[in-house]
């Protein structure tokens, strides 16, 4: 019986590459590995942001490969049960749709766009919508500045394979040949011996979820002086400030070490090799020590450097000799 059986079968459901893919045990793995890294996704996210998440998990080629397979794996089962009678009405459905949500998950990832409006009681009506991504704002000589993506986590550009962004009004064409994620216009405030203004550094962080936002306040600065939280602004503003007994209880209170100048800080800072450009700190005791964190990547078969910058001073030391132990930094004066 079992021999007529595979007799009838056509000679497409015999072949060992068909049976593999329509295989349960394949199947089984695929749904594992995706329950694995749905969760991994979770606490990346929890623990960090949902960029993270996305670079290391949900955002991954390997992420979306896992899904075509995982789609290959229903189609091939679906058509293992070739030619179809009414009992498999119920088993092609479900695989159908699951294959229909499939599709529609990477089309969403690959053409997609996802982003937030920010809607206020009382304001009109708005179209503004903000994209978590990078963008490229070009300013053509047409008067329109023009936006094109800039992701470029697993597939930066290089001069050999640039990215063509078309036209512009001009007739010029546009490409981007070269990417480098460590650089940034932040402003970073350095003390002056003479002239210069009053600036202060503010972090704040959320209780529940662990968040911190941090910038500079320049007194007398209308670009840097102000930091917008939507309904909560903070500004820097000239002022003096209020003596009394309770100023007085202030410092008779304060420690010995912070009247001498001395505060003692401890914070924790996470570096990522595939989102170098999303440090994250906590700061755990005293202030942020504002020291930024780089990793570089591996060459000659090495596993990268971590090179730390406080000010106009950095510290490099090798990710292989040093893992898993504690290492003092030195720091040096950079050119």
């Amino acid at each position: 019986m079992a021999n007529s059986r595979s007799t009838d079968q056509p000679g497409w459901q015999r072949n060992p590459l068909f049976e593999f893919f329509a295989s349960l045990k394949l199947a089984v793995v695929l749904l594992a590995v995706l329950i694995v890294a749905a969760i991994a996704g979770t606490i990346y996210e929890s623990s960090f942001d949902a960029k993270i998440a996305r670079a290391y998990i949900y955002g991954a080629p390997w992420f979306n490969l896992w899904l075509v397979l995982l789609g290959a794996n229903l189609a091939c089962s679906a058509l293992s049960r070739w030619p179809w009678r009414k009992h498999h009405v119920a088993f092609l459905i479900t695989h159908l749709g699951i294959i229909t949500l499939l599709i529609g998950s990477l089309i969403g990832r690959i053409w997609g766009v996802e982003g937030t409006i920010t809607l206020f009681k009382g304001d009109p009506p708005t179209n503004r919508l903000l994209v978590n991504e990078h963008q490229l704002r070009v300013h053509d000589v047409d008067g329109i500045v023009k936006g094109y993506p800039a992701e470029f986590l697993h597939h930066p550009p290089t001069p050999q394979h640039p990215r063509d962004l078309g036209l512009l009004a001009s007739g010029a064409r546009l490409q981007i040949v070269d990417y480098a994620p460590a650089i940034e216009g932040k402003l970073n405030p350095k003390p002056v011996s003479g002239g210069g203004g009053p600036a202060v550094h503010f972090t704040i962080a959320t209780a529940m979820m662990n968040q911190h936002l941090e910038s500079w306040l320049l007194a007398d600065d209308p670009e840097n002086g102000k930091f917008s939280m939507g309904l909560a602004n903070i500004e820097l503003k000239r002022g003096i400030a209020p003596s009394g007994p309770m100023e007085q209880n202030a410092a008779e209170s304060r420690d010995p070490s912070t009247s001498l100048g001395m505060i003692e800080l401890e914070e924790s800072i996470f570096a990522f090799s595939k989102a170098p450009d999303e440090q994250i700190g906590h700061v755990r005791k005293g202030g942020s020590t504002g020291a930024k964190v780089r990793l570089t990547a591996p060459e000659n078969g090495n596993k990268g450097q971590v090179i730390i910058s406080t000010g106009d001073k950095e510290a490099t030391f090798d990710v292989a000799e040093n893992v898993r132990r504690d290492v003092p930094i030195v720091t040096r004066r950079s050119a």
